[in-house]
């Protein structure tokens, strides 16, 4: 194996006595003390995430619009710049292949018609890179990875506070709507996450990286590691690439229909692949579980129902709700009575319709555990 590579962050978290380990071919904080109170801290004031790790790649010339258009599920034409606005929009997307099956999923900025910015997983950079490379034929554009920078997620209802003072140039992260980003002193403050909560994705020169980290400890803001990373998104209902979604999965089968859009006549990887799917009616479906009673729902556990067979992609203990939550898929129509099998004992789950937390309020009705 490989040698490890190492965020710029990397001698911070061992400061900070991060517990470290493997992940996509990096050496992550895992957690900084405890997960359960790393979690509760971005429900309810700001924590912060390390994620460097992800792979940063700007498009742009004259034909990159026209890529993007034909790479994307979701069309970047929606990212037309508001008027008298000096935001950039954002668009959440995924990379299909041929059949339909999901290569990736990102996000995409548009800083100007011919500029734009992709966001991609750590642990599909190899393989997103050579894709990207292979569909350049015929579009007049430049791809650059940028591992020049650095990427900090600041998240929770406080978040966008606590950064506010910290920012180059004053740069007014209060008034950003969400799903946009701002520049400023060549950082881009973008109001996106992965955890369900308010706040900023902010990408940075590295060499500011360790001293900006260290400012927003002083502002109170907590760092928080990947297994808080993985109770959040999953509360929240956010896929997990490599768990929720692959190739062998199409948007419709993991909860994404919502990000492909058919409109007009635009020929995406994998369109007709996906109209096929919809026309014969999907096979499986997203659906989210909540254990009735003790234990904790675990990736790949069976799942069965009068409807028939399906499996958990992704499960955890919930923090915030107390309870053993799970993404599942399943068939369509599947519903409640449903139990999971969890080392040989049939145990009733019930079927909810995800995400069970969104803005620190509780989405789903819990009913007494026994």
């Amino acid at each position: 194996m490989s040698e490890l590579k190492r965020t710029p962050l990397h001698a911070a978290h061992l400061n900070a006595g991060a517990r470290m380990a493997p992940f996509a071919g990096w050496r992550m904080p895992v957690a900084y003390g405890s997960q359960i109170d790393e979690h509760h801290a971005v429900r309810r004031a700001a924590g912060m995430f390390d994620v460097s790790h992800m792979t940063i790649v700007d498009a742009a010339g004259p034909g990159a619009k026209a890529y993007l258009q034909r790479i994307l599920a979701n069309d970047v034409a929606r990212l037309d710049r508001r008027r008298g606005s000096a935001h950039c929009t954002a668009l959440y997307s995924c990379m299909l292949d041929e059949r339909g099956g999901i290569l990736d999923d990102l996000i995409v900025y548009r800083f100007a018609d011919d500029s734009y910015r992709l966001i991609v997983n750590a642990g599909t950079r190899d393989k997103d890179l050579a894709w990207l490379e292979d569909q350049l034929a015929g579009f007049d554009l430049d791809l650059t990875e940028r591992k020049d920078l650095a990427m900090i997620a600041v998240q929770g209802p406080e978040a966008r506070r606590a950064v506010a003072p910290l920012v180059p140039n004053g740069a007014d992260v209060g008034a950003l709507p969400p799903f946009t980003a701002a520049g400023a002193g060549g950082w881009l403050l973008a109001r996106t996450g992965y955890t369900g909560e308010d706040g900023l994705e902010i990408m940075l020169p590295e060499q500011r990286a360790e001293s900006f980290w260290e400012a927003l400890r002083e502002h109170g803001v907590v760092p928080c590691g990947l297994g808080a990373r993985d109770t959040l998104r999953l509360e929240a209902g956010m896929n997990l690439y490599g768990q929720d979604m692959d190739e062998s999965v199409t948007p419709l089968e993991c909860g994404l229909k919502w990000t492909v859009d058919f409109g007009g006549d635009r020929a995406f990887t994998g369109r007709p692949a996906l109209e096929e799917r919809l026309r014969a009616g999907a096979l499986r479906v997203q659906a989210g579980l909540i254990l009735e009673g003790r234990g904790v729902l675990r990736s790949g556990y069976p799942v069965a129902s009068p409807a028939g067979e399906g499996v958990v992609t992704s499960g955890t203990f919930s923090p915030t709700l107390g309870r053993a939550i799970a993404l599942a898929r399943v068939p369509p129509g599947t519903g409640n009575p449903c139990h999971v099998f969890i080392r040989g004992r049939k145990l009733p789950v019930r079927v909810v319709k995800p995400p069970f937390v969104r803005n620190g309020s509780i989405l789903v009705d819990l009913e007494p555990t026994d």
